[in-house]
């Protein structure tokens, strides 16, 4: 529950707030956002398994996320950066779209 709610406020605040990103910085952000998403939902099955950690969601989201940046920062300085950044985001929704099935298969019984 606890990643959900901090996933509400934190779209509450952008919504208030609406921050503004600076342009060297505007490629990173979708990815950034679909890599917390990743760790999100993981949570929300670890949660359903009875098998959720905080610390492990922590070490996750923040991982995540800066893992993925290193490699569309990477991608930029080898002037591959779309290229990598489709991969990244192909594969952390492809983790997405599993865990979900999971939640689906768990809340169902399917």
């Amino acid at each position: 529950m606890i990643p959900v709610i901090g996933l509400a406020i934190g779209i509450a605040a952008g919504l208030v707030l609406q921050p503004t990103v600076p342009a060297p910085l505007q490629p990173y952000v979708p990815i950034a956002i679909i890599a917390a998403l990743d760790a999100v939902v993981g949570a929300a099955r670890a949660m359903g398994e009875k098998r959720f950690d905080d610390r492990v969601f922590v070490v996750s989201f923040v991982s995540n996320v800066l893992i993925a940046a290193a490699m569309v920062f990477l991608g930029d300085q080898l002037g591959v950066g779309s290229q990598l950044s489709t991969g990244v985001i192909v594969v952390l929704g492809i983790r997405i779209f599993a865990n979900a099935a999971a939640i689906r298969r768990q809340i169902f019984h399917a």
